[in-house]
């Protein structure tokens, strides 16, 4: 039995209704909504929510919009499409609302390429796969969600850019691998800048940036290796001056990897050690993870190491790997790894991977690019008109739909079943909002602000959502 309740005794009097969000792994309860009120009853174990004690200001959530994800979308019935964004992106409803944008290619585009691929920053200009695609899209999300904010992200730089090796300083002509000619450094930061005014110019403000997706992968289809030296001596003598000369505001997260580092121990903690040079560390606001390697715990580390610092959770995928279609494998598991584990490890943010994936998997890049991954919803390639949520639209939902942005985590804590995992925040109107993950059987719930209760009884393997005022 799961309670939730304060040390101190609960009014009945207030009978304010609780919204509550429930889905399961069999999907019975599929997003279901329902209401409940308070009764002052608690019994059995005990949680606190203290508001007094706070943690992280939460940013949002929500899913990449690559040019596959964007293509799809572009492919779907106006009506359908604009149905299917006004219930994930409206803030009264799913709230998704953060998004991650290629600078370019990434390996979920239509084609390789960046926006300067002629020699000579002076030739940058976006191309259809931004104009035609992306672009269209964003512009329909923010009608629906004008607080929208996004994150650009370069997958490489222009071919022209590359060398083998710092050691090996040679043209490099591929999109995988390779290295930043240091020599370049400037007209990268001035490619960044360009980036950004070229969206603002069509109405689209860019929250943040990352230096580089994946810098210790070498392998993806369009990838730039950039070690920690590397992106530390990038920010500070180019893109942090840049940036703040041309675009200010825009944040910059470091890094943008894997917890584990890829195994490389002279990239250990990569942020931090870039973070430690005053001139590079006062143009970054915090470090990007991912977690296709190591333990979320690395989150915990970093933030003692550097509590001033921000972090987002920016890409995690499903795929045929590790059961991305299978609910009563996969919704449990990511609720309380991706968005609850990571936010309660301090994370201000979760972006995951593509929003949009048709059910053959696609569009994706070349060699090297994700053939077997899902996206956050499947979408049928005949009709573009029958949409399959994945566990990843579930988990960023539950979050989206009761967290606002400008939330704060909150302290709560008790002595609960292990199969339990939760999270709590105050939203910026004064509403609570609370979000459990049951891995285990069926449990009584009583929740408590310290002024009020009431009970539920939250399903076995579900998760649920509550918001109240």
């Amino acid at each position: 039995m799961l309670i939730l309740c304060s040390l101190q005794s609960c009014s009945s009097k207030d009978e304010e209704s609780i919204k509550i969000l429930t889905t399961t792994t069999s999907r019975e309860q599929d997003l279901s909504v329902s209401y409940a009120a308070f009764n002052g009853q608690t019994t059995g174990n005990c949680i606190q929510l203290d508001k007094t004690v706070r943690y992280q200001t939460i940013d949002g959530f929500g899913a990449a919009i690559t040019g596959s994800s964007a293509y799809n979308l572009s492919l779907m019935p106006a009506a359908k499409r604009d149905t299917f964004l006004r219930e994930t992106f409206s803030p009264d409803k799913f709230g998704f609302n953060y998004i991650r944008v290629p600078i370019g290619c990434s390996d979920f585009s239509l084609s390789d390429y960046t926006c300067c691929d002629k020699e000579g920053i002076e030739n940058f200009a976006l191309t259809t796969e931004e104009t035609k695609y992306i672009i269209p899209v964003i512009k329909e999300i923010l009608k629906i969600n004008p607080a929208l904010k996004i994150m650009g992200t370069p997958w490489t730089c222009p071919k022209w850019m590359k060398i083998e090796s710092l050691d090996n300083p040679v043209p490099y002509n591929s999109w995988t691998g390779g290295q930043l000619n240091p020599k370049y450094y400037q007209d990268y930061a001035v490619y960044f800048a360009k980036w950004i005014q070229a969206f603002k110019k069509e109405g689209i403000n860019i929250y943040s940036i990352t230096p580089q997706n994946e810098p210790l992968n070498r392998g993806n289809s369009a990838s730039l290796f950039m070690g920690w030296e590397e992106e530390r001596d990038f920010i500070k003598t180019a893109l942090g001056p840049v940036l703040q000369k041309e675009c200010p505001g825009v944040k910059i997260y470091a890094f943008d990897h894997n917890y584990n580092y890829d195994n490389m121990e002279e990239q250990f903690r990569y942020p931090v050690r870039i973070y430690e040079d005053a001139d590079a560390s006062r143009y970054i606001s915090g470090a990007a993870y991912h977690n296709y390697g190591g333990n979320r715990k690395e989150l915990l580390e970093i933030h003692k190491l550097a509590p001033e610092k921000e972090l987002v959770f920016s890409e995690a995928s499903i795929g045929e790997w590790n059961n991305g279609r299978e609910m009563e494998k996969s919704l449990l598991r990511d609720m309380d790894e991706l968005t609850i584990g990571t936010v309660n490890n301090w994370c201000k943010a979760v972006i995951l991977w593509n929003l949009m994936l048709d059910t053959k998997q696609g569009p994706h890049g070349g060699p090297g690019a994700c053939s077997v991954c899902y996206g956050a919803v499947d979408i049928d390639p005949e009709t573009y008109s029958v949409i399959t949520r994945n566990s990843h639209y579930y988990v960023i939902a539950h979050m989206g739909a009761v967290v606002k942005p400008g939330a704060v985590r909150i302290q709560s804590k008790g002595d609960i079943p292990q199969e339990i995992s939760y999270s709590a925040f105050e939203n910026p109107d004064g509403s609570y909002a609370l979000v459990v993950c049951n891995k285990g059987k069926n449990e009584l719930l009583s929740v408590n602000d310290g002024k009020r209760c009431f009970t539920y009884q939250i399903p076995a393997k579900a998760i649920v959502s509550f918001t109240w005022k």
